[in-house]
This record gives C-alpha cells, structure tokens and sequence, in this order.
C-alpha cells in the first residue's frame, strides 16, 4: 500500500537522541573536567586509557552490549537500550572534547579563584565550566551528530516500530533504522521514502549544528560585552 511517511521515525530519533545526551552529558563533562583538573592521579590515567579503547570500538559491538545489558534483563526491546547505546557511543566524544577545551583555560584563572579562598570545586564550576559553557556545547552537538546517524546499535537496541510511540520501555522507530529497512525493501514507493529521509536526517544534523552556531555567536557577544 502506498503513502505513509516517517514522522513516527522522527519522532522517535529526536526521543532517543535526547535520552541518549542526557545519559552521556553529564558523565562526559565530569569525566573531562577530572581529566583536566587532575591529569597526574592514577584514575585519571586509567579513565584516559578507557575512553581511547571506547572510541575504538565499532558501533555495533556497542549495540550488542546494549543488548546484553538492557534488551536481554528486559526482554524486550525499547527506546531506553537505544539511548543507553548512542550515549556510549557519544560518551568519548564529549570527555575528549570537554578535557582539551578545559586544558585551554589559563592556570593563572584557576590560580585567582583559589588566591580569592574560593573552594576548587566552586572555582572549577562557577569560573571554568561557566567561561567554557559556549566551547562544551560545539563538543555536545558533535557527539550528537555523531550518534544520529548511527544505525547498526539500534537495529540490537531499539529495533524499530512502526507506529508512534512514547514509551522508553517499548520499540521505537528511528530514521537510520527506517532508512535501512526502505532502502533494502523491493517496494519502489518504501526507496523513495529511503532517499527522502535520508535528505531529512541530513537536515536535522544541519540544523543543530546551525542552531548551536547561533548560540555560540550570541554568547560570544555577551562576553564580549
């Protein structure tokens, strides 16, 4: 039958996107700042050389360990394992990106938040992260365009439906899956659908990347004001 579109697609990536980033954001600057603050410690050592061997790692062995950690306990598959699998495949990008955009900020402002008897972790929140806030989003939006456009961890994940939905416990549908399952259908009507969502994906990463743009140049005006 012919007609039909992807809205429910959409709908859906914006969903797990979302709950992917607010999984990886937080761990990932955390992550980034102990890294920056605290390069020297043992643990700083170890968390360096666990998130190269992560960002090494294929996007479909990530899609089975969602599996495996979510999907199996669950048994079912749901927007939830989704998100939990794009959030570590996001999770690298946002420390590496967060730890050498923080390695940039000067010594001597660390230096005069402590001369001044601010406590470090108020030095480093109010000072550090709030002068870098504008930098941290251009590595947060790369992480999601990143994570966007991944298709195989959903497919082990999230796995697909084809209505609606708004549940994080129940499958839900994405365009890089939508996309996958049209173009390789016999259905002229589905590949016409394929090539059209595939134009508005690109669309979507456009536009955050645009928007975080427009951010960046508005809080870059208030600085310099």
């Amino acid at each position: 039958e012919t007609g039909g579109g992807m809205k429910h697609a959409i709908i859906g990536t914006l969903y797990i996107v979302s709950l992917g980033a607010l999984i990886s954001v937080p761990i990932g600057i955390t992550c980034g700042v102990y890294l920056s603050e605290f390069s020297k410690s043992k643990l700083a050592k170890t968390l360096k050389l666990s998130v190269d061997l992560l960002s090494g790692i294929p996007s479909i062995v990530i899609g089975i360990f969602a599996y495996l950690m979510v999907v199996v306990p669950f048994k079912s598959f749901s927007a939830l394992a989704g998100g939990v699998a794009l959030s570590i495949i996001m999770l690298p990008i946002i420390i590496k990106t967060s730890e050498e955009i923080l390695k940039l900020v000067p010594n001597h402002i660390r230096e005069a938040g402590l001369a001044l008897g601010l406590p470090r972790w108020k030095v480093i929140l109010y000072i550090i992260l709030k002068g870098e806030i504008s930098n941290l989003l251009t590595g947060i939006i790369l992480a999601i365009s990143r994570a966007s456009g991944e298709t195989a961890p959903l497919l082990f994940t999230a796995f697909g439906n084809m209505f609606i939905n708004y549940d994080a416990k129940q499958p839900m549908a994405t365009l890089p899956v939508q996309i996958y399952t049209y173009a390789i259908s016999p259905f002229k009507d589905w590949q016409r659908q394929a090539w059209a969502g595939a134009f508005v994906l690109m669309v979507m990463i456009l536009g955050m990347n645009l928007f975080a743009r427009f951010i960046l140049s508005k809080l870059s005006r208030k600085k310099g004001n």
